[in-house]
């Protein structure tokens, strides 16, 4: 799922990228040993390849038996935001399209008046009914995006195009609740893939203004709310000490989510970096948090390098079915480091993409204690020493604004959380030796990799009618039927 022209998500629902069909999720292999299984929240790796209903990239197709919510995701534009991520640039583009379309309009006018251009009327008729197009289109693409993209599904099923995010919450804990007492006699995995805490922040009332960190804060704070209903389902139907329940989050704060004094991404504290970056901390630290009653000893924290790959191989495991042994499986099996029958995480390096492009490692020295972090290329700050890339929706993972480092800076994150002080061989001794192994580990690494079809590239993700799922005959796609429901 990566690119070679800088995207990093699908931008639209209506685009042919996506999971691709030769990828074996958990929930294919736990739907094999007899689980149920269930996604509820938001999908984001692709609907449709050839038609707007057959559905190739969708979860179903994926090993889940069920399926509700979003099938891209949440963005600003969803909710006519300042900040946003396609309708102000295709606004942008559109106005400077009918003001060529005015200037040329009146050249050709002027021209035939003048008696400078011998041709017919019908060019600038022409021209102005395309000035005039550009013109609504400008003005209504904002409502078109929310029609397009901003919707919920039920299995195969448009329930609400566009959403209402007034009773989006209320909807999907109903769900969760539904699919949890439905399959409560049986094996079940369910993946719930919260629209919190994503831009545009949506909060319903009883939450608004409560937290002391603005909108943010809310946003959050009703995102806990919502796991404490999902867990008080677990108890009510008696499932507690039965269901592993794991929470943790994809990337850290978004730091460059902000405008004028308002920050709408989220704050790292000591760590630097954050949301989009490949190798800084900020961007890649984020909590786990682990219930099993009986199983799993409560209030235990562990302080072991582990990457979310290794959700894979842990659930997989859990469920009773193997990792598969046609490919290489970067994670690894988290329980008996849950468990306390494991002194370490069995990870000795971990590596940091940004895109396609390795921007960091990581070794656990064990023998030392020392955790290492090597940086081979960091982006650039904006303005220097800012700590993100303001003015940008993201920082870059290559070209002018990415700095390349040889040597590589280093940094012991044991004593260095922060990433604030470089090493060097003059005040590590260990360095060449850390290098060393780094090298060698990437080296191990990049043997095991294989081409892929980039599901990203402009072919794959850009805009086709065709594809586009509409809930009635396209473009008026408009419907709420979410009393349908279980």
């Amino acid at each position: 799922m990566v690119s070679s022209d800088g995207s990093r998500v699908l931008q639209w629902t209506g685009v042919a990228g996506g999971l691709p069909t030769d990828e074996i999720t958990f929930a294919e292999i736990l739907q094999g040993r007899g689980y149920t299984t269930g996604l509820i929240g938001k999908w984001h790796l692709g609907l449709n390849c050839e038609s707007s209903t057959d559905h190739c990239h969708h979860p179903l197709h994926h090993g889940f038996d069920h399926f509700y919510g979003m099938p891209l995701s949440l963005m600003g534009d969803c909710a006519h935001w300042d900040m946003s991520e396609k309708r102000a640039n295709l606004e942008r583009r559109l106005h400077v399209l009918a003001q060529v379309l005015a200037l040329a309009v009146l050249t050709v006018s002027a021209g035939k008046l003048t008696r400078l251009l011998s041709v017919s009327w019908a060019p600038a008729i022409g021209l102005t009914v395309g000035c005039v197009l550009s013109l609504a289109a400008a003005s209504c693409v904002g409502t078109m995006i929310v029609h397009a993209d901003c919707f919920l599904m039920r299995n195969h099923t448009i329930t609400e195009q566009p959403m209402v995010f007034a009773r989006t919450t209320a909807l999907i804990l109903k769900e969760v609740s539904s699919f949890v007492k439905r399959n409560q006699q049986g094996p079940f995995l369910l993946f719930v893939s919260f629209l919190h805490v994503h831009i545009p922040l949506v909060t319903t009332e009883n939450f608004l203004g409560k937290s002391l960190h603005g909108l943010y804060g809310d946003n959050v704070q009703e995102m806990d709310w919502m796991v404490g209903q999902i867990l008080d389902t677990l108890d009510t139907e008696g499932l507690t000490n039965s269901t592993l329940v794991y929470f943790t989050s994809d990337h850290g704060g978004s730091l460059e989510a902000r405008q004028g004094n308002h920050q709408y991404g989220g704050w790292n504290g000591i760590y630097k970096g954050g949301k989009g970056m490949g190798g800084w901390e900020g961007g890649i630290r984020v909590p786990g948090i682990f219930r099993w009653p009986g199983v799993l000893p409560a209030g235990r924290e562990v302080h072991e390098p582990t990457s979310l790959m290794d959700v894979f191989p842990t659930v997989v495991r859990l469920g009773g079915g193997e990792v598969p042994q046609d490919r290489v499986i970067d994670g690894l099996d988290l329980l008996p480091l849950l468990r306390g029958t494991a002194p370490h995480a069995q990870h000795d390096v971990l590596l940091h993409y940004c895109e396609s492009f390795l921007h960091a490692a990581r070794w656990f020295q064990q023998d030392r204690g020392a955790l290492w972090k090597v940086h081979f290329q960091t982006p650039a700050f904006h303005p220097e020493g800012a700590g993100a890339c303001y003015g940008r929706a993201v920082c870059p993972c290559s070209g002018d604004t990415v700095t390349r480092h040889d040597p590589p800076l280093l940094f012991d994150l044991s004593r260095d959380p922060s990433e604030a002080h470089a090493l060097t061989p003059d005040t590590e001794p260990s360095f060449y030796h850390v290098m060393a192994r780094v090298a060698q580990a990437v080296e191990g690494h990049r043997r095991t990799l294989r081409p892929v079809s980039l599901q990203l590239d402009t072919l794959s993700n850009s805009w086709r009618p065709w594809l586009q799922p509409c809930c009635a005959p396209f473009p008026l796609c408009w419907c709420s039927r979410d009393g349908d429901g279980p």
